[in-house]
């Protein structure tokens, strides 16, 4: 029950009302007094006879003028009215306290990190935002400030805005927290890089939850700091570039350059060049031209589809390992430069060195820091977080709402091979949001293309034994690679359309619910 009485200012005035409620042992959860001769009452709800004796006891009280009864506290609608629109703000929004915790955020960053708010309330803000140093903006200007910050591998600006609240008698504010907002993009309309672009791209842009990515991660990680030439294995569409580059922004070598040379399909000529440059007056050029490792000096290079350099440019690339110099094309005089090389092949260059189209020293030169990304199909509990990734990406750029996502396109999904990998992914999910027209992505804007069984699809498939045992060896891998993706019994059996006791049984006898 909320009152509002009407009164004149005078001293004591407040404590007679307090006393009536007091006698009667009426419990105040609240007093608002406004300056201009309100006092506001809020308590629990009293019966009818006590509720008119308390307000005709309230009026006989010298200097009030009236009193009656409200719905709402003056403070109640003010902060309705803020958190309505707060809630309501398109931005992900938090309110955070002196100690880093967050007090309050509204639907757009429950969205964002799939919680509700009285799930987050009081989880510190740094657990939130990675590499967000609060602590360090209290202790530094405690002025508005941006900072770019990645979220699940999207980049975002957080501005952080402080909290002030002025001393009644001295006039000073008193810091009480902050408001961060986060968006996509900087207020001057700066458009913030995606994944697959820009040369600010970190290992924080990779997003994965399985096993193999982790630990490949890991691996990249730890090689990048190193100097060495190092080597990247992968199917098309895995992401070798991508890797290549957050190696050199994670290394010392990241304020400098980090240049690309494709190897695939390019005459010796032109690719010597581009990569050692050429003397004045070579091709008739009056001034000479710095290559590739010359321009990115101190820095990276990146040879994309090592296995398909030619001969002749395996073997200077050999030399440029062993010491660092090299020669333009049309010049004796010898340069050196402190390059790091990445290099990256589809193919398998072990084989392609036993075929003789590989040199065997460059090959033991290369393979001595390796990485390997394992294809999509390897790791299917990664493409729902990648899919939603891409699907958030999207939708920002497109400035439409998130869509909803029917779970058949989430089971087809993770049933499907992914010859092109993640780069097939990312255009599926493009092409689908370019062509939705409702809030809802179904199979119909999937269609995944019909991949013919080859003999290749029995590679790792134990095939001595009886066809029983064949059988069942085939039957394991399979749902070893399913249960990735659904890790129940419940879930897996739904999938595959069998009984749960059935899938129960054979994850226990293949020993697969153990791992």
């Amino acid at each position: 029950m909320r009152l509002e009485v009407l009164c004149e200012d005078r001293l004591g005035l407040t404590r007679e009302l307090l006393d009536i409620l007091a006698s009667r042992n009426i419990d105040l959860r609240g007093i608002e007094i406004d300056v201009s001769g309100i006092i506001y009452l809020n308590f629990p709800e009293i019966d009818f006879d006590t509720f008119r004796e308390l307000m005709a006891q309230i009026r006989r009280i010298s200097g009030v003028s009236d009193v009656r009864k409200i719905q709402f506290m003056p403070s109640e609608r003010h902060t309705t009215e803020l958190n309505s629109i707060l809630a309501n703000l398109p931005d992900p929004v938090l309110s955070v306290g002196l100690k880093g915790e967050v007090d309050m955020l509204n639907h757009a960053a429950e969205a964002l990190f799939s919680k509700k708010n009285s799930e987050l309330s009081g989880v510190q803000v740094t657990s939130l935002l990675p590499g967000f140093n609060y602590s360090g903006w209290l202790e530094d200007n405690r002025q508005r400030r941006r900072e770019a910050i990645v979220l699940d591998g999207l980049d975002y600006v957080a501005e952080t805005m402080p909290v002030y609240i002025t001393e009644e008698i001295s006039g000073d504010e008193v810091i009480a927290g902050a408001v961060i907002t986060l968006r996509h993009s900087v207020q001057d309309g700066t458009k913030i890089n995606f994944l697959p672009e820009g040369n600010s791209l970190g290992f924080e842009h990779f997003v994965g939850i399985s096993n193999r990515h982790k630990a490949m991660m890991t691996q990249a990680k730890k090689l990048s700091m190193m100097d060495q030439p190092l080597l990247i294995e992968g199917e098309t569409g895995t992401g070798k570039e991508m890797l290549a580059r957050a190696c050199h922004n994670r290394s010392e070598r990241a304020p400098n350059p980090f240049l690309v040379l494709s190897c695939a399909s390019m005459p010796d000529d032109v690719a010597e060049t581009e990569l050692f440059g050429h003397a004045p007056g070579t091709f008739n050029q009056n001034v000479g031209h710095k290559g590739i490792f010359e321009q990115a000096d101190g820095g990276t290079v990146f040879l994309d589809e090592i296995g398909e350099m030619s001969s002749h440019l395996q073997i200077k690339l050999l030399r440029f390992l062993q010491d660092g110099t090299f020669r333009r094309v049309g010049e004796e005089h010898e340069v050196h430069v402190n390059v790091r090389v990445i290099a990256s092949t589809k193919q398998n260059l072990a084989e392609l060195t036993e075929l003789g189209k590989f040199r065997e020293d460059l090959y033991y030169r290369l393979n001595v820091l390796t990485i390997s990304i394992p294809a999509l199909r390897e790791r299917p509990s990664d493409v729902p977080v990648l899919f939603d990734l891409f699907l958030s990406k999207y939708a920002q750029q497109l400035g439409v709402s998130k869509p909803a996502v029917d779970q058949a396109v989430m089971d087809e999904l993770a049933a499907y091979q992914w010859p092109g990998n993640i780069r097939e992914l990312d255009n599926m999910v493009l092409r689908a949001m370019t062509q939705l027209t409702g809030d809802q992505l179904t199979l119909d804007y999937f269609k995944l293309p019909k991949v013919e069984s080859t003999a290749s699809g029995l590679i790792g498939v134990n095939l001595d034994g009886s066809l029983d045992e064949i059988m069942k060896h085939y039957e394991a891998q399979i749902l070893d690679k399913l249960y990735q993706s659904f890790p129940s019994s419940r879930k897996l059996a739904k999938r595959l359309g069998v009984s749960h006791t059935s899938i129960a049984n054979k994850l226990r006898d293949y020993g697969i619910n153990k791992h």
